[in-house]
């Protein structure tokens, strides 16, 4: 590669007010439709968008179009196997956040599963309770139903015990839930989510694993401790658990001391030899087999005064109608949890979306989750999400589809109908150090606040904020108050000015794009709540998606260097010619997804692939009709976290031989990627230019694609394309 400093330039051409740069170049004026004509387009009907919109609203159609069973139905059978066994614990385990009886956390691994089967679009989450949620309805039910002290003045409570009456604030808030979900989603509002940032949801799910920690105390240390809802709560719990600490049952603190340790370093046994596993080792489960075992066997509820979950209908109970009353009563707190289960969802949704190539629908999600809710609620669920941890089983463990989730349903539905009674002695210490351990993730997170202190200071106050408020004054506060901080730290950036010390870029009305050329301006900052819509553009403007490409070339890389292995390729002075009709189908699980995201190793090949040719034995792999790739940052005055982590995409761009200039850039913003550790063996710092043109006229130098001689002002220079001469032109360009 030349230097981009051995090339020189000169800008020679009129001096332009507005008026004469209007006067000698056209204005091209975009077409911008009326609000009458959206809503033609919207109310118009086809039956081709008939049919979109049937596979939107049951994305099912989509995949069980493509369902291999001889390839997946195996997968699908062991991931549900894996991930139902997993959910029944989790469930009983949930349920003691939200405060009510441990078999209807079971119910949120059953009811919604089965309405997210036809309704969701992603195909590797597991649906069902989430600690975070059932916390936050747990603070609503012992809220309303408090452990000491009459219940609040309902007229739905009449005639219930303490235990229904809590059964149907659950019930009825997970309706609301969904309802609001559901309403989200119709009026196509999916792109909330956007708004919290990476860093937000970061500091707010460390400071629910804070919440939860504190209250599984009392399960691990066996002590009776009355709820607590609303600011300081966790204040006043942590007060109550100190002031009996010497009332600890020894047999709950060694149960859950042996369990905790146990199932920590089983779960790093599974992180370190993953690859060589066929399945993680259930530890959860097989501590649940060994702690019902000596419960029983020792009588650990009547000896020990150890408390256990106790009898488990073997019946599903009766639906029941939401309380209206209670809506009124819990709007304010149903609201942010449809929010945040919602985001907590699609994100991990979007994570194995992109791993796994395939598309999610932000506000199909939300009618999923909310008709999910709305069938939950009025069956006594609680209100369902995703859970980490179980959808990492899920998909880990080879599930392909929503079927895994289906069978994971099944698995919850033999246990409530068949076998739950097995499980009537296991003590609920163990169920405690269960959810303890699981909340390992999210406190980890907080090692990034000094990384977060020394780059980006903005997004640290965020952080800390959002969690000391959500920790101090409750979770819903928390999220509102962590939204109000992310707003200023906005406008705090776009306030934020930097003076240049020199400007040399000519922002011009048109221009011209050399074939093989992309040139791509980005009009804003770029922060969390752009930074996908970032992305999604560009790879609208390319036409193609990068990523997708480089596994595609990385999958016939791999094909073809197994046919010339067992000779079905052959080289010849045409180039590689296959020697068999038929190409050697390759199944998904032959490649490993990791290694697809790699750039393509062509080592062994013996010879260059040409990836815009017909490749042999009909690999098809789609051509990329660009090679550089011109992104203008001259309006980027900030960049946070998440747009770095975004940025980094762009080495997907360079993995399939398209080079990427970054050119107007801001000073400040190059400092600030150093800092972050943005640069590597891959994004060097000698991709940006300080214009347009010296990255037009380096690309120029390095492709010598220009092919016709042409003379302007006296002078003689290199063959030119004409697309390109008329861009000299309008820039006033003479070349050295």
């Amino acid at each position: 590669m030349l230097r981009p400093s051995t090339q020189r330039y000169s800008v020679t051409r009129p001096l332009y007010s507005e008026d004469t740069f209007e006067d000698e170049h056209a204005k091209v004026y975009r077409k911008h439709k009326r609000l009458l004509d959206h809503f033609i387009q919207y109310f118009t009907c086809t039956s081709e968008r008939a049919k979109n919109a049937a596979v939107s609203l049951l994305p099912i159609i989509g995949w069980m179009k493509i369902y291999s069973i001889k390839d997946w139905l195996l997968n699908d059978i062991v991931s549900g196997v894996s991930t139902g066994l997993v959910a029944v614990l989790q469930g009983l385990a949930f349920s003691l956040l939200a405060s009510i009886s441990t078999w209807y956390g079971l119910y949120a691994a059953f009811f919604p599963v089965i309405m997210y089967f036809f309704l969701g679009t992603s195909r590797h989450i597991s649906v069902g309770s989430f600690p975070i949620l059932s916390l936050m309805v747990g603070a609503v039910v012992t809220r309303l139903v408090p452990d000491e002290g009459p219940p609040a003045n309902i007229t739905a409570f009449e005639g219930l015990t303490k235990d229904e009456q809590r059964i149907l604030v659950s019930a009825s808030l997970t309706f609301l839930v969904g309802l609001f979900q559901l309403g989200m989603g119709l009026l196509q509002v999916g792109f909330i989510v956007m708004y919290l940032s990476d860093t937000l949801i970061s500091g707010f799910t460390t400071a629910a694993a804070v919440h939860i920690l504190v209250s599984q105390l009392k399960f691990v240390l066996g002590l009776t401790v009355p709820g607590f809802s609303g600011p300081l709560s966790i204040i006043y719990t942590l007060e109550s658990v100190f002031t009996q600490i010497t009332s600890t049952n020894i047999h709950d603190l060694v149960t859950s001391i042996v369990v905790m340790v146990t199932v920590l370093g089983v779960k790093e046994i599974n992180d370190r030899f993953k690859s060589k596993l066929p399945v993680p080792i259930p530890i959860e489960v097989i501590m649940t087999v060994i702690a019902c075992g000596v419960s029983y066997a020792f009588n650990f509820s009547e000896n020990h005064g150890v408390d256990v979950v106790g009898k488990i209908p073997n019946t599903f109970e009766s639906p029941i109608a939401p309380s209206l009353q209670l809506f009124q009563m819990t709007a304010v707190e149903a609201f942010p949890i449809a929010i945040v289960g919602f985001a907590v969802a699609f994100a991990v949704a979007k994570v194995y979306s992109v791993k796994h190539d395939y598309i999610i629908d932000g506000n199909q999600e939300l009618i999923a989750f909310g008709a999910s809710n709305i069938f939950g609620g009025a069956f006594k669920s609680l209100a369902a999400s995703t859970a980490l941890s179980r959808s990492a089983v899920q998909e880990s463990t080879g599930g392909k589809t929503q079927i895994a989730g289906l069978l994971s349903a099944i698995i919850v539905l033999v246990v409530i109908l068949g076998i739950g009674f097995l499980l009537e002695p296991l003590p609920k210490s163990l169920l405690g150090a269960v959810v303890i351990v699981n909340l390992k993730g999210m406190l980890m997170q907080v090692v990034t606040v000094p990384y977060l202190w020394k780059k980006d200071r903005p997004d640290c106050i965020v952080w800390v904020g959002t969690c000391l408020a959500a920790i101090f004054l409750g979770l819903d506060l928390g999220l509102a108050v962590g939204l109000g901080l992310e707003l200023l730290t906005v406008v705090f950036r776009t306030q934020k000015f930097a003076l240049a010390s020199f400007s040399v870029f000519l922002n011009l009305l048109q221009i011209y794009e050399p074939e093989g050329v992309k040139i791509f301006r980005i009009p804003s900052p770029i922060f969390f709540a752009n930074i996908d819509f970032f992305r999604d553009k560009l790879k609208d403007a390319v036409g193609f998606n990068p990523l997708r490409i480089l596994r595609k070339r990385n999958k016939a890389v791999k094909k073809i260097k197994k046919m010339i292995k067992k000779g079905e390729l052959t080289l010849t002075s045409n180039g590689l010619q296959a020697t068999c009709s038929m190409p050697i189908e390759e199944s998904e699980e032959e490649s490993n997804m990791e290694d697809l995201d790699k750039p393509t190793d062509y080592s062994d090949l013996p010879i260059q692939v040409n990836w815009n040719t017909e490749l042999p034995a009909n690999i098809r792999v789609p051509p990329v009709n660009i090679h550089s790739l011109i992104l203008d940052f001259s309006a980027v005055s900030f960049l946070d976290i998440s747009a770095l982590k975004g940025l980094k995409a762009l080495k997907e761009f360079l993995r399939v031989n398209v080079d990427v200039y970054i050119v107007g850039c801001d000073p400040y913003i190059i400092e600030k990627l150093r800092n972050c550790k943005f640069f590597d063996d891959e994004i060097k710092t000698s991709i940006f230019f300080l214009t347009i043109h010296d990255a037009m006229l380096f690309i120029h130098d390095r492709y010598k694609f220009w092919q016709k001689e042409i003379k302007y002002q006296g002078n003689v220079h290199g063959p030119l394309d004409h697309s390109l001469y008329e861009l000299v032109i309008k820039l006033g360009l003479i070349l050295n």
